[in-house]
């Protein structure tokens, strides 16, 4: 049996496909449409309470019988620096201003860190997902300990090899290899570190040789086409995210489907001006603004987000979406406006052709 036949085996799915665990764009429908469909759907509860995520996992628990994945933030809790973040208030006041809201005073840490939440731990503990995966970070070895006797399989985001070797040394089923052309939130445990800003496939390969987890490819990966790619270099399974933000099910509102439609899709950019992490998303102005020359460091994740998502909220009640965060990797222009069941197989069929296609030009002597 390959390896990716394998892995598919222990997680109890019929093809490489994992759905990107998105949070505020994921949803219940939409990772049990994947899942049915033969992949791991998955839920973002990382923007979540805790009664919000176990009534996401129970929603999905009702609308599919296979596994799927919930993925937690393990990031370290913000370093509060007010002076910094004043800094960063004066930097954004003409936009508040401009579209007529009040300029905040102060930011606040919006987002909980799974580090330390006993309450998430518990739920998950009683709730049993099939899978939970980390982003930002591991969790403490005994968690993963209670997680493993509990049935659970572990993923863990690695954008180098040195994050993906405490990956692999903390006992965790599986790495998920994401390049830098992947949309959303990179997954660095450190983000004061240098960044080598490896593409996916560079990374994979790096891997393959370092590591003896399954590899799951994360990065640009948008058709069937992908699919083979990465598994040809070595990746036992791959995690498409903006393939799937067009679907139906998905939580994406109006204006992000607009733009990911349109030309702004091929323009998206690696930023920390949004939420105070690097994170890869279209091009808007708040992007812009906060990339201009001369612009202060922004607060710190996730304090910075609370920010952006004042702004936001101010400016969509005058039906402008300029300061939203629409998350989305390099391969955007290639998303598919089709019913997340309808993707998946399609995916499917694509990664046979090619891997058919690829199989007849070997047999032929075609370079």
């Amino acid at each position: 049996m390959s390896t990716s036949r394998q892995f598919l085996a222990q997680l109890g799915i019929q093809h490489p496909i994992v759905q990107a665990p998105m949070a505020g764009v994921s949803t219940p429908r939409l990772a049990a449409a994947v899942s049915n469909a033969g992949g791991l759907g998955s839920l973002g509860v990382g923007a979540s309470t805790v009664a919000q995520a176990r009534q996401m996992i129970e929603e999905t628990r009702a609308l599919t019988t296979k596994p799927f994945n919930v993925n937690v933030f393990c990031h370290a809790p913000a370093q509060r620096d007010p002076a910094r973040e004043a800094v960063w208030l004066r930097h954004l006041a003409p936009l508040f201003i401009e579209v007529g809201a009040q300029v905040p005073t102060s930011l606040d840490e919006i987002y909980k860190t799974f580090l330390g939440d006993d309450a998430s731990f518990d739920m998950l503990l009683e709730l049993r997902p099939a899978v939970v995966s980390f982003h930002f970070g591991l969790p403490l070895v005994d968690r993963l300990k209670a997680l493993r006797e509990a049935g659970i399989k572990t993923l863990a985001t690695a954008t180098n090899l040195h994050e993906a070797a405490l990956i692999e040394q903390s006992g965790i089923d599986a790495l998920v290899a994401q390049g830098i052309e992947a949309g959303g939130h990179r997954g660095m445990f450190d983000p004061s570190e240098t960044d080598e800003r490896l593409s996916t496939a560079v990374l994979v390969r790096l891997l393959a040789r370092q590591t003896k987890l399954p590899i799951i490819a994360t990065g640009g990966i948008m058709d069937g086409a992908g699919i083979k790619a990465a598994l040809d270099l070595g990746a036992a399974a791959t995690q498409l995210g903006t393939a799937f933000i067009l679907c139906p099910e998905s939580a994406a509102n109006a204006s992000y489907r607009e733009n990911l439609k349109s030309s702004r899709a091929a323009v998206t950019r690696l930023t920390t001006a949004l939420s105070g992490r690097p994170a890869r998303g279209m091009v808007n102005r708040l992007i812009a603004h906060g990339e201009a020359a001369g612009s202060p460091v922004p607060a710190a994740y996730p304090v910075a987000y609370d920010a952006a998502k004042r702004l936001n909220a101010a400016a969509a009640k005058l039906r402008d979406h300029e300061f939203a965060a629409q998350w989305a990797g390099q391969g955007a222009p290639l998303a598919r406006e089709l019913p997340a069941a309808v993707l998946v197989q399609q995916l499917v069929q694509e990664w046979h052709r090619a891997e058919g296609a690829a199989a007849v030009g070997a047999g032929t002597g075609s370079p």
